[in-house]
Formats: C-alpha cells, sequence, structure tokens
C-alpha cells in the first residue's frame, strides 16, 4: 500500500511542480479541521487540492468556531461532513482522528494527532528517502526529541516494512518512547540508542532531525534543561558521508545551523515540497478518483 501511494505521487509530481493541469479532483471540496498551528501540513493539503482542480474549506481560527461556545469534536465532525468530501483533521489529542472517522461518513486523514502519530507526514518522509537516497536497508538516525515527536514515531514503523537500521539519538529525557522501541525489536529491526551524534554522523545515510517541541513539555524547567542539547553544523559534518541526506520535518529553531542549508547535505526544504505530490495522490486515492 505505501509503495502504491508513493508511485502514484511519483506520477503526480509533475501537476505538484506545475508543469501540467489536472482536473482530477474538480467537485470536490476538501475541509481543513486544524485545531493546533499548521504551516507546511495545511498548505500543502491546500496546494494539493487546488492542483488537482478541487476546493478547500477552512476551519480557520478555533475561538471564531462553535468550539469556543463547547461543541464537542464530534458533533463538529458530523456537522462538516454535510460540506465536505473529506476531512484533514490536526488535534492535540493523541486518537482523535481515528475517533473522528467512527462519526464521519467521508474519509477522515489524520494531520497529527498531539505526539501520537503524523501518517501523512510519515509517507512524505518515505518519498523524500526514496528520492534523495534509497529506502531498502537504509542507515537512519532520528535525532532530536524522540519523546514528543510525532513524525519520528509514525517514521520507525514504516521505515521497518524497509528492512531499515535505526540508531536513536537524543538526551535520555527525551528517548523514544519504550513501547515503541519493544515493538520495532519484535520486527528483527536493529535499533541503536544513544546520545551523542557524534558516534554516529560518520555511518548513516540519512539523518532524520527533530526540533525539541516545547509545546508538548508538562514541565517548562524539562523543555530548559534539553533545549540546546543538539545541534547540527558544517563542522560536525565534516565527518559524514558524502551521499549523506539531512532531513527535518520543520519548523527548525536551532537545532541546525543555517550554514548548513547551502551543503549538499541539506534536503528538509525539498522534503517541504514533497508534501504536495504525496497528499495529492492521498486525496486522489481516498476520493476514488485514483485506484
Amino acid at each position: 500500500m505505501i509503495d502504491h501511494i508513493l508511485n502514484t505521487a511519483e506520477k503526480l509530481e509533475p501537476i505538484a511542480r506545475g508543469k501540467e493541469i489536472s482536473t482530477l479532483l474538480a467537485g470536490k471540496v476538501l475541509m481543513l479541521l486544524f485545531f493546533e498551528p499548521s504551516t507546511r501540513t495545511r498548505m500543502s493539503f491546500e496546494t494539493a487540492m487546488i492542483r488537482l482542480g478541487g476546493s478547500v474549506m477552512n476551519l480557520g481560527s478555533v475561538e471564531a468556531s462553535s468550539i469556543a461556545k463547547g461543541e464537542t469534536l464530534a458533533d463538529t465532525i458530523r456537522v462538516v461532513e454535510g460540506y465536505a468530501d473529506a476531512i484533514v483533521l490536526r488535534h492535540p489529542k493523541e486518537g482523535s482522528a481515528r475517533m473522528a472517522s467512527e462519526f464521519s461518513s467521508v474519509p477522515v486523514i489524520n494531520g497529527g494527532d498531539g505526539a501520537g502519530h503524523h501518517p501523512t507526514q510519515t509517507f512524505l518522509d518515505l518519498y523524500t528517502i526514496s528520492r534523495e537516497s534509497h529506502l531498502e536497508g537504509a542507515k537512519i538516525a532520528l535525532a532530536g526529541d524522540l519523546k514528543y515527536g510525532r513524525t519520528v514515531h509514525s517514521l520507525c514503523y514504516a521505515l521497518s516494512l524497509y528492512g531499515a537500521e535505526i540508531t536513536m539519538v537524543s538526551p535520555k529525557e527525551l528517548r523514544m518512547p519504550a513501547e515503541i522501541i519493544s515493538d520495532l525489536k519484535r520486527l528483527d529491526i536493529k535499533v541503536k540508542q544513544t546520545d551523542s551524534i557524534e558516534e554516529v554522523i560518520g555511518d548513516v545515510d540519512v539523518l532524520y532531525v527533530t526540533r525539541i517541541q516545547k509545546e508538548r513539555f508538562p514541565d517548562p524547567d524539562e523543555y530548559h534543561k534539553v533545549a540546546t542539547s543538539l545541534q547540527i553544523t558544517p563542522e560536525l559534518l565534516e565527518n559524514a558521508r558524502p551521499q549523506l541526506k539531512i532531513m527535518h520535518p520543520l519548523p527548525r529553531i536551532n537545532e541546525i545551523d543555517p550554514r548548513v542549508d547551502y551543503t549538499p547535505h541539506a534536503c528538509y526544504y525539498r522534503q517541504s515540497f514533497y508534501g504536495v505530490p504525496v497528499r495529492m495522490a492521498l486525496l486522489s486515492l481516498v476520493l476514488g478518483a485514483l485506484e
């Protein structure tokens, strides 16, 4: 299924780049329900839908909606399903998208549920790795906030399907949840944990960096202790493989030195663009425009 999504995205990429015009989703309406801030996820879904000839409706500010009056998520879903052909939901509570799908008669796509998962980000991350490096048997380091970072939670499970060797790089306070490590080991995936990026930088094909997510920390003091614990610099990359690719789901704070942007290793801006063809593929498939 994942391979089919990635192959479909590649076929749609010329449309995503504006080189071809499409009416594949003409007459279809996508509803964006974002209860948390978003730039790339929201805008790439909007771009994807518009590039395919469809229309987009946006919840807008939560404070200006009936949610501010106490309306439940279930009731909101029941209402907006009558306005749209598909819904993209971002919500701070884990499991919210799955719950919403139980109340909706139209497809619900998870745009991120708290510190849980971010599956469409995973698809674009896999697409990036396949375009910029290789998926099968790749050596990948996940670095930064592995405790609260939902992008890496989803990505781990997907990488396990491709026989990846995964190294987790984080301070002990931000290590990957133990249940995910256990799941990966049950799947016979090689997993290593360390707090030293220098230790692994010369032995990986892909370095996936995440920001320290201040908004997920229940204790501000805990955040400040680890906020500057990891930074990728050109000096660090002197020991990297020539073919190393650096990814980041963005936004970044200070975990990647801006000088890295000008090295051949940086591919996080291309990664951000790849969200458009991938989300075009997802929308086309869930709305039945493609099989």
